[in-house]
């Protein structure tokens, strides 16, 4: 049997520490039960946290190549130093890994998929590579049943930008509507592309 190249997209852009519990809490949750899956498996897991942060290079270098379940301890304590902060740019943090990678194999992306510049490119970069992927969205449960209204002050966690919005029952209906038919075209791009998809919440 032929090793598998497993690696996990890690989104750690600043808008996934948002939620009870944080979305980025959750996502390496479920980055270290797929890793310890794969290392008991004998395949090499590979774990590309984006975007870039400063100070952590030696525990993301260690990320990026894992083999062996005796090294799985390690993994466990090295996921759990990581951090999310910064803004991301998902769908260039995709390409790069896509080609950057010696072989296809398993692509694993974990990720609140609420970048401005949308998904496609990036998910379609890895297709084009010949990864099997997967896309697994993690929503904190106040992104998709809020329950403030009023007059609201909003702030982008990654850009700063600010809206401000009045917003009683009527359109929290309608941004939930909304929350859903995003939802829904994720799951029919990825469907349209053989691409697994999963949608939770950090809950």
């Amino acid at each position: 049997e032929r090793e598998l190249p497993v690696t996990i997209f890690l989104d750690g852009s600043e808008s996934m520490t948002f939620g009870t519990p944080r979305k980025f809490d959750f996502a390496r949750q479920v980055a270290a039960a797929i890793g310890y899956v794969a290392l008991c498996g004998f395949d090499r897991v590979s774990v590309q946290v984006f975007p870039d942060a400063f100070g952590e290079g030696a525990v993301r270098g260690a990320l990026r190549s894992v083999r062996g379940r005796k090294s799985s301890l390690q993994f466990f304590q090295n996921l759990g130093q990581v951090n999310a902060q910064g803004q991301a740019s998902f769908n260039e943090a995709l390409r790069r890994g896509a080609l950057g990678a010696r072989r296809s194999g398993v692509a694993i992306v974990l990720s609140d998929f609420l970048d401005p510049a949308g998904y496609e490119p990036g998910l379609t970069a890895l297709i084009g590579r010949g990864f099997q992927v997967s896309a697994v969205q993690i929503l904190a449960p106040e992104e998709v049943n809020p329950t403030t209204y009023g007059d609201l002050r909003l702030v982008d966690s990654e850009t700063g930008a600010v809206q401000e919005v009045t917003s009683g029952k009527f359109r929290l209906n309608t941004y939930k509507h909304t929350v859903q038919n995003y939802i829904q075209r994720l799951r029919e791009f990825c469907q349209g592309r053989g691409i697994n998809f999963f949608t939770t919440t950090s809950d």
